[in-house]
Protein backbone atom coordinates (compact mmCIF):
# COMPACT_ATOMS: atom_id res chain seq x y z
CA UNK A 1 0.00 0.00 0.00
CA UNK A 2 1.28 3.48 -0.68
CA UNK A 3 2.26 5.52 1.47
CA UNK A 4 -0.74 7.96 0.69
CA UNK A 5 -3.13 5.40 0.83
CA UNK A 6 -5.59 5.24 3.35
CA UNK A 7 -6.29 1.89 5.35
CA UNK A 8 -8.96 -0.69 3.77
CA UNK A 9 -10.87 -3.00 5.17
CA UNK A 10 -12.59 -5.79 4.31
CA UNK A 11 -16.17 -6.56 6.02
CA UNK A 12 -18.11 -10.19 5.05
CA UNK A 13 -21.21 -11.01 6.16
CA UNK A 14 -21.44 -14.96 6.86
CA UNK A 15 -24.69 -17.26 7.82
CA UNK A 16 -24.63 -21.27 8.49
CA UNK A 17 -27.72 -22.25 7.32
CA UNK A 18 -27.78 -25.58 8.97
CA UNK A 19 -26.62 -24.10 12.16
CA UNK A 20 -29.74 -25.69 14.61
CA UNK A 21 -29.83 -23.28 17.30
CA UNK A 22 -30.16 -20.63 14.53
CA UNK A 23 -32.49 -22.52 12.63
CA UNK A 24 -34.54 -22.28 16.00
CA UNK A 25 -34.31 -18.99 16.43
CA UNK A 26 -35.31 -18.04 13.21
CA UNK A 27 -38.54 -20.30 13.25
CA UNK A 28 -39.66 -18.23 16.07
CA UNK A 29 -40.22 -15.26 13.60
CA UNK A 30 -40.47 -16.34 10.32
CA UNK A 31 -44.16 -17.31 10.19
CA UNK A 32 -46.21 -17.02 6.97
CA UNK A 33 -43.49 -15.44 5.68
CA UNK A 34 -42.50 -16.94 2.12
CA UNK A 35 -40.98 -16.32 -1.12
CA UNK A 36 -37.41 -16.27 -2.44
CA UNK A 37 -36.00 -13.72 0.31
CA UNK A 38 -36.73 -16.18 2.66
CA UNK A 39 -36.06 -19.51 1.03
CA UNK A 40 -33.77 -21.97 1.56
CA UNK A 41 -31.58 -21.44 -1.40
CA UNK A 42 -30.98 -18.12 0.91
CA UNK A 43 -28.81 -20.12 3.69
CA UNK A 44 -27.93 -23.27 1.97
CA UNK A 45 -23.84 -23.61 2.23
CA UNK A 46 -21.77 -24.09 -0.90
CA UNK A 47 -18.47 -24.83 1.91
CA UNK A 48 -16.32 -22.83 -0.27
CA UNK A 49 -15.64 -20.30 2.71
CA UNK A 50 -11.65 -21.18 2.90
CA UNK A 51 -10.82 -19.91 -0.84
CA UNK A 52 -12.46 -16.55 0.52
CA UNK A 53 -10.06 -16.32 2.59
CA UNK A 54 -7.22 -17.74 0.46
CA UNK A 55 -8.20 -15.34 -1.97
CA UNK A 56 -7.46 -12.24 0.03
CA UNK A 57 -4.50 -13.21 1.33
CA UNK A 58 -2.69 -14.49 -2.02
CA UNK A 59 -4.34 -11.46 -3.94
CA UNK A 60 -5.39 -8.86 -1.39
CA UNK A 61 -2.71 -9.05 0.92
CA UNK A 62 -2.88 -5.45 1.34
CA UNK A 63 -5.89 -5.54 3.42
CA UNK A 64 -5.67 -3.46 6.71
CA UNK A 65 -8.26 -5.61 8.77
CA UNK A 66 -11.08 -8.37 7.74
CA UNK A 67 -14.26 -7.67 9.62
CA UNK A 68 -16.19 -11.29 9.87
CA UNK A 69 -19.89 -10.56 10.89
CA UNK A 70 -22.05 -13.56 12.47
CA UNK A 71 -24.98 -14.65 13.95
CA UNK A 72 -22.62 -15.99 16.66
CA UNK A 73 -21.52 -19.50 14.97
CA UNK A 74 -18.07 -19.59 13.52
CA UNK A 75 -16.87 -21.82 10.51
CA UNK A 76 -14.76 -25.00 12.71
CA UNK A 77 -11.80 -24.05 10.77
CA UNK A 78 -11.40 -20.63 11.08
CA UNK A 79 -8.38 -19.21 13.09
CA UNK A 80 -9.84 -16.06 14.94
CA UNK A 81 -6.53 -15.46 16.40
CA UNK A 82 -5.18 -13.97 13.53
CA UNK A 83 -4.23 -10.43 14.12
CA UNK A 84 -6.21 -9.08 11.23
CA UNK A 85 -9.50 -10.34 11.70
CA UNK A 86 -12.10 -9.34 13.91
CA UNK A 87 -15.03 -11.03 15.09
CA UNK A 88 -18.60 -9.14 14.64
CA UNK A 89 -21.61 -10.58 16.40
CA UNK A 90 -24.59 -9.00 15.16
CA UNK A 91 -25.26 -7.26 18.92
CA UNK A 92 -21.84 -6.06 18.45
CA UNK A 93 -22.89 -3.36 16.38
CA UNK A 94 -26.59 -3.57 14.84
CA UNK A 95 -29.07 -1.41 17.53
CA UNK A 96 -30.72 -3.97 19.94
CA UNK A 97 -34.09 -2.59 18.36
CA UNK A 98 -33.41 -4.14 15.70
CA UNK A 99 -32.20 -7.41 16.56
CA UNK A 100 -32.34 -10.35 16.57
CA UNK A 101 -32.61 -9.88 12.45
CA UNK A 102 -32.56 -12.56 9.38
CA UNK A 103 -32.49 -9.71 7.17
CA UNK A 104 -29.65 -9.45 5.46
CA UNK A 105 -30.89 -5.11 4.84
CA UNK A 106 -30.58 -5.06 8.65
CA UNK A 107 -27.36 -6.70 8.80
CA UNK A 108 -25.72 -4.41 5.94
CA UNK A 109 -27.17 -1.24 6.51
CA UNK A 110 -25.63 -1.03 9.93
CA UNK A 111 -21.98 -2.12 9.16
CA UNK A 112 -20.63 1.54 9.56
CA UNK A 113 -21.52 1.09 12.95
CA UNK A 114 -18.73 -1.91 13.43
CA UNK A 115 -16.28 -0.98 16.56
CA UNK A 116 -13.06 0.13 14.07
CA UNK A 117 -13.94 0.15 11.00
CA UNK A 118 -11.80 2.09 8.48
CA UNK A 119 -13.63 4.94 6.84
CA UNK A 120 -12.80 2.84 3.67
CA UNK A 121 -14.21 -0.73 3.38
CA UNK A 122 -14.65 -3.10 0.55
CA UNK A 123 -18.61 -5.36 1.28
CA UNK A 124 -18.55 -8.12 0.39
CA UNK A 125 -21.39 -11.11 0.46
CA UNK A 126 -20.02 -14.88 1.70
CA UNK A 127 -20.70 -15.88 -2.38
CA UNK A 128 -18.06 -13.22 -3.17
CA UNK A 129 -14.29 -14.28 -3.89
CA UNK A 130 -11.63 -12.62 -5.33
CA UNK A 131 -9.54 -14.53 -7.81
CA UNK A 132 -6.64 -12.55 -9.48
CA UNK A 133 -4.40 -9.90 -7.85
CA UNK A 134 -5.66 -6.68 -6.63
CA UNK A 135 -4.24 -3.42 -5.59
CA UNK A 136 -5.69 -0.71 -3.11
CA UNK A 137 -6.12 1.30 -6.03
CA UNK A 138 -8.53 -1.01 -7.45
CA UNK A 139 -10.98 0.14 -4.72
CA UNK A 140 -10.46 3.67 -3.50
CA UNK A 141 -8.43 6.04 -5.91
CA UNK A 142 -7.66 9.42 -4.22
CA UNK A 143 -10.07 9.16 -1.57
CA UNK A 144 -13.03 7.96 -3.77
CA UNK A 145 -14.33 4.28 -4.13
CA UNK A 146 -14.01 2.87 -7.74
CA UNK A 147 -17.09 1.37 -9.09
CA UNK A 148 -18.74 1.02 -12.79
CA UNK A 149 -21.55 3.26 -14.16
CA UNK A 150 -24.12 2.52 -16.35
CA UNK A 151 -27.73 3.93 -15.88
CA UNK A 152 -30.12 0.82 -16.21
CA UNK A 153 -34.02 0.02 -16.43
CA UNK A 154 -35.33 -1.92 -12.77
CA UNK A 155 -36.67 -5.15 -13.48
CA UNK A 156 -39.56 -6.04 -11.68
CA UNK A 157 -40.71 -9.53 -10.90
CA UNK A 158 -41.16 -11.81 -7.76
CA UNK A 159 -37.71 -13.09 -7.66
CA UNK A 160 -35.77 -10.32 -8.35
CA UNK A 161 -34.31 -7.23 -6.04
CA UNK A 162 -36.95 -4.93 -8.42
CA UNK A 163 -38.90 -3.52 -5.10
CA UNK A 164 -36.07 -2.51 -3.10
CA UNK A 165 -34.06 -0.85 -6.35
CA UNK A 166 -37.66 0.96 -6.66
CA UNK A 167 -37.54 2.18 -2.71
CA UNK A 168 -33.49 3.07 -3.62
CA UNK A 169 -33.91 5.02 -6.43
CA UNK A 170 -37.20 7.12 -5.51
CA UNK A 171 -34.56 8.38 -2.54
CA UNK A 172 -32.38 9.19 -5.48
CA UNK A 173 -34.10 11.16 -7.20
CA UNK A 174 -35.40 13.19 -4.20
CA UNK A 175 -31.48 14.37 -3.59
CA UNK A 176 -30.18 14.37 -7.03
CA UNK A 177 -30.92 15.97 -10.02
CA UNK A 178 -29.98 13.60 -12.64
CA UNK A 179 -29.19 16.37 -15.26
CA UNK A 180 -27.27 18.37 -13.44
CA UNK A 181 -24.93 15.07 -12.35
CA UNK A 182 -24.41 14.17 -15.97
CA UNK A 183 -23.13 17.48 -16.39
CA UNK A 184 -20.83 17.34 -13.73
CA UNK A 185 -19.61 14.18 -14.11
CA UNK A 186 -19.92 14.01 -17.99
CA UNK A 187 -16.20 12.01 -18.28
CA UNK A 188 -17.38 9.27 -15.71
CA UNK A 189 -20.60 8.22 -16.95
CA UNK A 190 -19.09 8.04 -20.30
CA UNK A 191 -15.93 6.83 -19.23
CA UNK A 192 -14.53 4.12 -21.77
CA UNK A 193 -13.45 1.67 -18.98
CA UNK A 194 -17.67 1.33 -18.51
CA UNK A 195 -17.51 -0.67 -21.40
CA UNK A 196 -20.00 0.23 -24.65
CA UNK A 197 -22.96 -1.55 -23.66
CA UNK A 198 -22.84 0.00 -20.53
CA UNK A 199 -22.51 3.46 -22.65
CA UNK A 200 -25.18 2.77 -24.35
CA UNK A 201 -27.26 1.68 -22.23
CA UNK A 202 -26.57 4.65 -20.51
CA UNK A 203 -27.03 6.80 -24.02
CA UNK A 204 -30.67 5.37 -24.96
CA UNK A 205 -31.77 6.16 -21.00
CA UNK A 206 -30.40 9.94 -21.47
CA UNK A 207 -33.63 11.67 -22.30
CA UNK A 208 -35.72 10.90 -19.17
CA UNK A 209 -35.01 13.91 -16.79
CA UNK A 210 -35.08 11.44 -13.67
CA UNK A 211 -32.43 8.37 -12.87
CA UNK A 212 -34.47 4.95 -13.73
CA UNK A 213 -31.93 2.96 -12.10
CA UNK A 214 -28.26 2.00 -12.16
CA UNK A 215 -26.28 -0.85 -13.39
CA UNK A 216 -25.44 -3.29 -10.73
CA UNK A 217 -23.24 -6.06 -10.63
CA UNK A 218 -23.99 -7.98 -7.67
CA UNK A 219 -20.39 -8.11 -6.73
CA UNK A 220 -18.06 -6.36 -3.84
CA UNK A 221 -18.73 -2.86 -3.19
CA UNK A 222 -16.20 -0.53 -1.94
CA UNK A 223 -17.92 2.35 0.23
CA UNK A 224 -17.04 5.38 2.40
CA UNK A 225 -18.07 5.37 6.16
CA UNK A 226 -19.12 8.87 5.43
CA UNK A 227 -21.85 7.61 2.42
CA UNK A 228 -23.53 5.80 5.12
CA UNK A 229 -23.76 8.35 8.07
CA UNK A 230 -24.68 10.97 5.37
CA UNK A 231 -27.50 8.44 4.27
CA UNK A 232 -28.78 8.08 7.71
CA UNK A 233 -28.98 11.41 8.91
CA UNK A 234 -31.33 12.61 5.83
CA UNK A 235 -32.90 9.24 5.13
CA UNK A 236 -33.33 7.62 8.75
CA UNK A 237 -37.30 6.86 8.45
CA UNK A 238 -36.93 4.36 6.19
CA UNK A 239 -33.57 3.17 6.80
CA UNK A 240 -34.74 2.60 10.34
CA UNK A 241 -38.22 0.88 9.33
CA UNK A 242 -36.44 -1.26 7.13
CA UNK A 243 -34.10 -2.62 9.95
CA UNK A 244 -37.22 -3.13 12.22
CA UNK A 245 -38.64 -6.12 9.56
CA UNK A 246 -36.88 -9.69 11.05
CA UNK A 247 -36.97 -10.47 6.94
CA UNK A 248 -36.87 -8.63 4.23
CA UNK A 249 -39.87 -7.68 1.97
CA UNK A 250 -41.50 -4.82 -0.61
CA UNK A 251 -41.07 -1.80 0.79
CA UNK A 252 -37.45 -2.44 1.84
CA UNK A 253 -34.46 -0.46 0.72
CA UNK A 254 -30.72 -1.97 0.99
CA UNK A 255 -27.30 -0.93 0.66
CA UNK A 256 -27.48 -0.57 -3.09
CA UNK A 257 -28.59 3.08 -1.76
CA UNK A 258 -25.56 3.67 -0.39
CA UNK A 259 -23.67 2.60 -3.87
CA UNK A 260 -26.39 4.59 -6.03
CA UNK A 261 -25.89 7.55 -3.66
CA UNK A 262 -22.20 7.66 -4.23
CA UNK A 263 -22.99 7.32 -8.17
CA UNK A 264 -25.78 9.85 -8.24
CA UNK A 265 -23.07 12.46 -6.34
CA UNK A 266 -20.46 11.68 -8.32
CA UNK A 267 -18.24 10.92 -5.36
CA UNK A 268 -16.55 7.77 -7.27
CA UNK A 269 -13.70 6.55 -9.77
CA UNK A 270 -14.62 4.76 -12.76
CA UNK A 271 -13.04 1.22 -12.42
CA UNK A 272 -13.30 -1.11 -16.02
CA UNK A 273 -16.62 -3.29 -15.85
CA UNK A 274 -14.63 -6.68 -16.50
CA UNK A 275 -12.95 -5.80 -13.40
CA UNK A 276 -15.52 -8.06 -11.62
CA UNK A 277 -18.71 -10.26 -12.87
CA UNK A 278 -21.80 -12.10 -11.26
CA UNK A 279 -22.44 -15.88 -12.58
CA UNK A 280 -26.17 -16.01 -11.48
CA UNK A 281 -25.71 -19.90 -11.57
CA UNK A 282 -28.00 -21.71 -13.89
CA UNK A 283 -27.52 -24.49 -16.44
CA UNK A 284 -25.74 -22.53 -19.14
CA UNK A 285 -23.01 -20.80 -17.33
CA UNK A 286 -22.15 -23.48 -15.07
CA UNK A 287 -19.34 -24.52 -16.92
CA UNK A 288 -18.16 -21.39 -18.10
CA UNK A 289 -17.39 -20.46 -14.12
CA UNK A 290 -15.63 -23.81 -13.53
CA UNK A 291 -13.47 -22.57 -16.59
CA UNK A 292 -13.06 -18.94 -15.18
CA UNK A 293 -12.19 -19.20 -11.79
CA UNK A 294 -9.11 -21.60 -12.09
CA UNK A 295 -7.92 -18.79 -15.55
CA UNK A 296 -8.88 -15.87 -13.37
CA UNK A 297 -10.92 -14.47 -15.74
CA UNK A 298 -11.98 -11.80 -13.45
CA UNK A 299 -10.19 -10.11 -10.44
CA UNK A 300 -13.35 -10.96 -8.69
CA UNK A 301 -15.84 -12.89 -8.80
CA UNK A 302 -19.88 -13.90 -7.44
CA UNK A 303 -21.25 -17.11 -7.29
CA UNK A 304 -24.79 -16.06 -6.90
CA UNK A 305 -27.19 -19.31 -5.84
CA UNK A 306 -30.54 -19.05 -7.62
CA UNK A 307 -33.60 -21.35 -7.80
CA UNK A 308 -32.31 -22.59 -11.04
CA UNK A 309 -29.29 -23.83 -9.48
CA UNK A 310 -30.07 -27.84 -9.97
CA UNK A 311 -28.17 -30.39 -8.56
CA UNK A 312 -27.11 -28.74 -5.75
CA UNK A 313 -24.49 -31.23 -4.33
CA UNK A 314 -22.45 -31.96 -7.72
CA UNK A 315 -22.60 -28.04 -8.31
CA UNK A 316 -21.56 -27.36 -4.89
CA UNK A 317 -18.59 -29.90 -5.59
CA UNK A 318 -17.54 -28.82 -9.14
CA UNK A 319 -17.09 -25.85 -7.64
CA UNK A 320 -14.86 -26.88 -4.86
CA UNK A 321 -12.62 -28.64 -7.63
CA UNK A 322 -11.99 -25.52 -9.58
CA UNK A 323 -11.63 -23.37 -6.12
CA UNK A 324 -8.67 -26.00 -5.46
CA UNK A 325 -6.90 -25.80 -8.70
CA UNK A 326 -6.48 -21.67 -8.20
CA UNK A 327 -6.00 -22.09 -4.01
CA UNK A 328 -4.86 -25.25 -3.15
CA UNK A 329 -2.85 -23.95 -0.12
CA UNK A 330 -4.57 -23.31 3.31
CA UNK A 331 -4.30 -19.78 4.32
CA UNK A 332 -3.32 -18.08 7.50
CA UNK A 333 -6.63 -17.86 8.36
CA UNK A 334 -7.12 -21.72 8.75
CA UNK A 335 -6.04 -23.56 11.95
Amino acid sequence: MSENQKPIDFVIIWVDGNDPKWRAEKSKYDGNVSGNSNSEVRYRDWDNLQYWFRGVEKFAPWVNKIHFVTWGHLPKWLDTSNPKLHIVNHKDYIPEEYLPTFSSHTIELNIHRIEGIADQFVYFNDDMFITAPTKPEDFFKDGKPCDTFALDCICFNKDSAGFFNGANITIINEHFDKDKACKENFGKWFNPKNRFKNILRTMLLMPWHWFPGFYYQHTPNSFLKSTFEEVWDKEFDILDSTCRDKFRKTGNVNQWLMKYWQLASGNFEVRRDSFALCYHLKEYNYKTLLNDIPSQKHNMICINDTAETLDFENKKQGVITAFEKLLPEKSKYEL
